[in-house]
């Protein structure tokens, strides 16, 4: 994967298509905290990677920071990777909006958690009560999983590692029905914007990303 040096929206020519760097394992510049001006004392960057720090370690300083980009995406490509610790929860989230409640009140989640020892029944890589995978491609806690996510109008894919986990269609009736019968069902607004941040989770457990990019599609 090529990186680029450390700037908000640096943008380099791939394909055609210009991939934005939002995190090449230095700069947090693209990044703030939900409902903050800034990154505080919730994540570190350390060997290349963006760490979310455990409420464990954090001790009684420790509360959800959820980071989002600092701009909005509609329609988009993204990859990163991660690693989980073990028993970890994370989740990575899209077309999320800031209001007076948390993150994925708006923004459908990608379930990040260790796939061996995670207590969520929601599995890594599914589309948080949504859109479960017949396949298990995750690799154990320590290892560096990769994500690929496609959001587009027209159809929306989930892999992770290289494996399809999800195809689907934001609004759509299948979509819509979902929704009805999940928890998010009784949340005014779920997943209904088209264009918003993309959020990582701080789930109060170590979850590591790293080679973070996007490109507008």
């Amino acid at each position: 994967m090529q990186l680029c040096s450390p700037s908000l929206a640096q943008e380099t020519a791939t394909d055609s298509t210009s991939w934005i760097t939002l995190f090449d394992g230095n700069s947090l510049d693209a990044w703030r905290e939900y409902q903050h001006d800034d990154v505080t004392t919730g994540w570190r960057v350390a060997d290349g990677a963006l760490t979310c720090i455990s409420s464990e370690e954090q001790g009684d300083k420790a509360r959800n920071e959820n980071l989002i980009t600092r701009e909005k995406f509609d329609a988009f490509e993204l990859e990163l990777d991660f690693k989980v610790t073990p028993a970890a929860n994370s989740g990575v989230m899209f077309h999320v909006l800031e209001t007076d409640k948390p993150p994925y009140f708006t923004g459908p989640e990608i379930q990040i958690q260790d796939h061996v020892g995670g207590h969520d029944p929601q599995k890594c890589g599914w589309l948080y009560q949504l859109y479960p995978a017949e396949t298990d491609a995750a690799k154990p806690a320590g290892q560096w999983n990769h994500l690929r996510v496609m959001i587009t109008p027209e159809k929306c894919q989930i892999e992770l590692n290289g494996v399809l986990y999800s195809e689907f269609v934001k609004g759509s009736d299948d979509w819509n029905a979902r929704v009805a019968k999940s928890k998010f069902g009784k949340w005014k607004g779920f997943g209904e914007a088209t264009n918003g941040h993309i959020c990582l989770q701080d789930h109060s457990d170590e979850v590591s990303y790293r080679n973070i990019r996007v490109r507008r599609l």
